[in-house]
């Protein structure tokens, strides 16, 4: 049996803290999987108190891809059920999350939690959540309300039977990485300014290592690219980067343009557009410690996408010095400042002119990681640990 506290009292006392991490049993890690990997790996090296009590859910074994955390604090609850079964449950409330959970706690870990506090989503998913539960969910960005058209039907169903209105009217309190996406949750949802936490993501500066030669064999780099970095999906808008450059100057003075990251949804047609552009290549999914090559041998990275809650990608390259040329949309300007060449990404006359001008040197984005320095994982972890000690 643990102690708890209630949610909100400022007393030294233990509290359950349950976290799903369901976004960390993918092969393939994104934006998402980043961001909840980040933050928790934050989070437990400041508290040391509270416990913690991570969940996710999988019919086959995805235990190898579940990071070890290795703090007395911290414990591994695993269900074992068919995940199209467990949502349909949870859709129809005939499972609600933190009470299976307990139980789930119970027999697996052989002792039991007499209440759980805080339920932290770190993104949208199938949950159902008793009122006895404070509930924080962190919205990402909201593009499959505004852009639609960029995701296939079966997404835009399963965002419908997701319910992310309903989800926010249940929250407790609503985490966003920018304020931009703040705004759209307060506008497009009604929700009350004053449960709307914007709480920046952290940047790890990670160096490219001792595989540069490896990955400049294994790859066949060429002396001079553009990188693009991101989900191969309509969104990103890779087919306006792709026209852009091949009409660019550049598609002439050697450069080549490659393409990063796992496919997405809809992307065949800009499968399609790379295989049939010369000079334009596709890598696939490339491990972190490839990608910190590729952003360091970068002529200029370019990331001309439509929508974004935050913009992982555009930060990680310029935390390597490459010149950025990136979106006037959404959270963009907001995270990247004056350090990056903004561009209309509707535009591809503007994505053009942005990449000349920079490699071109007639305007220099200021290539620097100046712009950087206040994302810091340790200060989100803060900021989300004060979520809980400080609201009723």
């Amino acid at each position: 049996m643990r102690d708890t506290c209630l949610f909100g009292r400022l007393v030294l006392c233990v509290m359950n803290i349950l976290i799903d991490i369901r976004s960390l049993t993918e092969p393939q890690r994104t934006g998402v999987g980043e961001y909840t990997f980040e933050l928790l790996n934050a989070l437990f090296q400041i508290d040391r108190e509270n416990q913690y009590y991570l969940f996710y859910n999988s019919y086959h074994d995805v235990s190898s891809m579940v990071p070890k955390w290795s703090q007395a604090n911290v414990h591994v609850v695993a269900t074992r059920w068919p995940n199209k079964l467990l949502h349909t449950f949870i859709s129809f409330r005939l499972v609600v999350l933190d009470t299976f959970v307990q139980k789930a706690v119970k027999r697996n870990l052989k002792f039991e939690i007499l209440n759980l506090d805080v339920w932290f989503s770190p993104n949208i998913t199938f949950s159902t959540i008793s009122k006895k539960t404070k509930h924080i969910l962190t919205i990402h960005d909201l593009s499959f309300e505004h852009f639609p058209e960029c995701f296939s039907w079966k997404r835009r169903l399963w965002h419908w039977f997701l319910n992310p209105r309903k989800q926010c009217e249940r929250a407790d309190i609503i985490l966003t990485p920018s304020e931009s996406t703040k705004r759209d949750v307060i506008e497009t949802y009604s929700t009350p300014e004053e449960k709307v936490v914007c709480a920046y993501p952290g940047m790890v500066k990670r160096d490219a290592g001792s595989e540069m030669q490896e990955v400049v064999e294994k790859y066949a780099l060429p002396e001079k690219y553009i990188l693009f970095v991101g989900t191969i999906e309509p969104r990103k808008n890779i087919l306006g980067l792709i026209e852009a450059f091949k009409t660019s100057s550049l598609f002439f003075t050697h450069y080549s343009l490659l393409i990063v990251g796992k496919k997405g949804w809809k992307c065949e047609s800009i499968l399609d557009a790379i295989d049939a552009t010369p000079n334009v290549r596709y890598l696939g999914y490339v491990e972190e410690s490839e990608k910190q090559v590729l952003y360091t041998r970068a002529s200029l990275f370019v990331y001309p996408s439509l929508y974004e809650g935050f913009g992982f990608p555009v930060l990680e390259a310029l935390s390597h010095g490459v010149p950025v040329v990136t979106s006037n949309r959404s959270s963009l300007p907001e995270i990247v400042g004056d350090h990056a060449y903004l561009v209309n990404p509707n535009d591809v006359a503007d994505i053009r002119r942005g990449m000349e001008d920079v490699l071109g040197h007639e305007k220099i984005a200021h290539a620097s990681d100046a712009g950087i320095e206040h994302f810091l994982w340790e200060k989100t972890a803060q900021q989300f640990l004060s979520l809980y000690e400080n609201r009723h």
